[in-house]
């Protein structure tokens, strides 16, 4: 391969990575707690990862027959 063309292409790899760590550091920089409903992108992400768990006892407990 021609060196010039290896170059060019690691200089635009390196243009991307420094795009995207920019990207990436402006949005850690926002770390605070934002007031009201997050958005759908992230609302997503958090459900599939946490589980949706519904608040209150589990309905299972509802049945049980209590100890004489």
């Amino acid at each position: 391969m021609d060196i010039v063309t290896i170059l060019a292409g690691l200089h635009l790899e390196r243009e991307r990575l420094g795009e995207t760590i920019l990207a990436l550091e402006r949005f850690a920089a926002g770390g605070a707690k934002r007031r009201g409903r997050p958005p759908a992108w992230m609302a997503r992400l958090q459900d599939k990862t946490t589980g949706k768990r519904r608040p209150g006892r589990p309905r299972s407990s509802k049945f049980r027959k209590a100890k004489p």
